[in-house]
């Protein structure tokens, strides 16, 4: 089954800084029948003004993904790490059993980024952090994957039975994703225009799979998306 949501029907939030649309119930935006799907809890699409930022906050037991498509972002922790991730690259920070950190944008321009939230698949870890740049990995005509908990090669190591790929599939072009009923399967178009198994996404708009089986992804126009395959859970 392939639930479609139109760019229109996501929860948007302004907070002047902050121009946020956030895909799942988060901070005070709630709806009990959108709070996760599967093992994926949050997915933010934000946009920070220049000198502005999330301060100092904690979190415990997920794996948090940060996608940057444009800008650049400063990351600072309790563990002591202090980065900057600019645009193509992904940042992972696994909270475990508890981590604190704050990220600004110190840049001159906005920052246009993706934070994705997944529940580890073992509790109690200790805080990790990983950033790599993928700005020259191939994505063209295929799924690259950039975090990772199955044991793919060359990606960020996800504690969770979960994979989150970024792909550029030109018009004409299609994918094969192989799948089955005991996973889920997020995909977020960040521009263009595509069919997944015949259901037609365009810009912004999302689909939430419950799969009997193999997704064909086809591009009817220039396409970026990223696709997010994760455990069902209750």
């Amino acid at each position: 089954m392939i639930t479609k949501i139109k760019a229109s029907d996501r929860h948007f939030s302004d907070l002047g800084w902050l121009q946020t649309y956030w895909l799942f119930s988060f901070d005070n935006y709630y709806d009990p029948s959108n709070v996760q799907l599967g093992a994926l809890r949050v997915f933010n699409d934000d946009v920070v003004k220049p000198g502005k930022g999330f301060p100092t906050h904690s979190h415990r037991e997920m794996e948090i993904v940060t996608v940057v498509l444009s800008g650049e972002i400063t990351h600072e922790d309790s563990t002591g790490n202090r980065e900057v991730i600019k645009a193509g690259e992904v940042q992972r920070m696994s909270a475990g059993s508890g981590i604190s950190h704050s990220e600004f944008n110190r840049g001159a321009a906005p920052v246009h980024l993706y934070q994705i939230w997944i529940y580890p698949g073992t509790p109690g870890l200790d805080p990790g952090y990983e950033q790599r740049d993928f700005s020259s990995a191939p994505t063209l005509n295929r799924l690259r994957a950039v975090a990772s908990g199955q044991g793919i090669s060359d990606a960020l190591t996800l504690h969770a039975d979960a994979t989150i790929y970024l792909s550029t599939l030109e018009s004409g072009n299609s994918i094969r994703f192989e799948t089955n009923p005991s996973r889920r399967v997020f995909i977020y178009l960040t521009s263009g225009d595509m069919g997944v198994d015949e259901v037609r996404l365009e810009t912004k708009d999302q689909a939430r799979i419950e799969p009997d089986g193999t997704l064909t992804l086809e591009a009817y126009d220039d396409t970026n998306f990223i696709l997010i395959d994760i455990p069902a859970r209750d």
